[in-house]
């Protein structure tokens, strides 16, 4: 009898446990340190249809020209992902990076580094859309698919991209640009720049896992050669007292969008200091351990921050226009157009 009643307390245990969340959930696998991921509320103008009828084959041009150019040189996967990021965290996804002449970003010396090549696919695809669609795309919007379906060419997951962003007639703010966060940046540098912009910590972390792609100049992380490790010391060794030559961030699968740049971290592997440093902060380092132990955590959660870093617009919202003959229009010209000149529009 007392067996008879244990079986039915501990069948009764059972079901409870089935029906509480807050019980079962502690025999479920769950993810070390996940947290839910959430994406925003779209910003103004956006939408993710918005082109489903002036220019249904958007995506499939894009994805297609992406593919392409991948395909001869896998590392403008990294050079695009870069320009997105460098046009969207100074005033916004907004192509102001794109602009030319005088005053232009690309003048300043966080931009003096980027793709050529991949500057110039941007330009090539627009080329593309607009021929199919007429000038219904802006700059902008191609650059964040462009750069989306560059991450999923080189092995991460694809995640929906909000449109509808207008192009800058102006150049960000010099101080805005000087914003971005450089390879010597410790954490709390990060942090503030982050939250400036609406990103948090683990925003911060998802991004930076960015760098599981792409190759740094050494000159760009010539203050590690003095650190007394095996791994700055390999990475001088590399060097060999040329700031010009290149060096894989990802040591383990330097094309290959993946998280195996967290188990670098985590092995003292980063290259530069502002990734090794995630490490070694609590605000970040549990982050890096979570993506380290669980890829699928960073695949959805870096989609999710792409998202909000992609949303970011300057003071006055998203206002613009759409460029009708290339992404390259010079800064003179764009003032010009923004005052009534003919030859560019301004579109809402």
């Amino acid at each position: 009898m007392a067996l008879r009643r244990m079986g039915i307390i501990l069948a009764l245990l059972a079901i409870a446990t089935l029906l509480s969340p807050a019980v079962s959930a502690r025999f479920i696998s769950l993810p070390t340190y996940h947290l839910p991921i959430t994406t925003p509320p779209l910003a103004d103008g956006l939408a993710f249809d918005l082109y489903s009828d002036s220019c249904p084959q958007l995506e499939t041009t894009v994805r297609s020209a992406v593919q392409a150019a991948l395909q001869q040189e896998i590392a403008l996967a990294a050079g695009l992902l870069r320009i997105f990021f460098h046009d969207c965290f100074p005033q916004g996804c907004d192509a102001s990076l794109l602009l030319t002449g005088a005053n232009s970003e690309q003048q300043l010396p966080p931009n003096l580094t980027l793709q050529p090549r991949a500057l110039q696919l941007i330009e090539d695809i627009r080329a593309q859309v607009h021929a199919a669609c007429g000038p219904t795309v802006s700059c902008a919007d191609i650059t964040a698919l462009a750069t989306r379906d560059a991450i999923v060419a080189s092995g991460g997951l694809p995640y929906d991209v909000p449109l509808g962003r207008l192009d800058s007639f102006a150049p960000a703010p010099s101080d805005a640009v000087f914003q971005l966060p450089q390879p010597t940046s410790d954490v709390s540098t990060l942090l503030s720049a982050f939250q400036t912009r609406n990103l948090d910590n683990v925003d911060l972390v998802a991004l930076s896992g960015g760098h599981s792609i792409g190759r740094a100049r050494c000159s760009s992380f010539s203050n590690r050669f003095r650190e007394d490790d095996d791994f700055a010391r390999r990475l001088a060794a590399n060097c060999s007292n040329d700031g010009s030559r290149l060096q894989e961030l990802d040591v383990t699968t330097p094309d290959v969008f993946d998280n195996k740049y967290y188990s670098n971290l985590v092995a003292g592997q980063g290259v530069f200091t502002s990734d090794q440093g995630l490490t070694g902060d609590w605000r970040t380092s549990w982050v890096v351990n979570g993506f380290a132990g669980n890829h699928w955590w960073f695949y959805g959660q870096f989609g999710s921050s792409m998202v909000k870093l992609g949303q970011l617009q300057g003071p006055s919202g998203n206002v613009g226009e759409i460029r009708r003959n290339s992404c390259f229009v010079p800064n003179s010209q764009t003032i010009l157009a923004a005052a009534g000149d003919d030859g560019f529009t301004a579109s809402a």
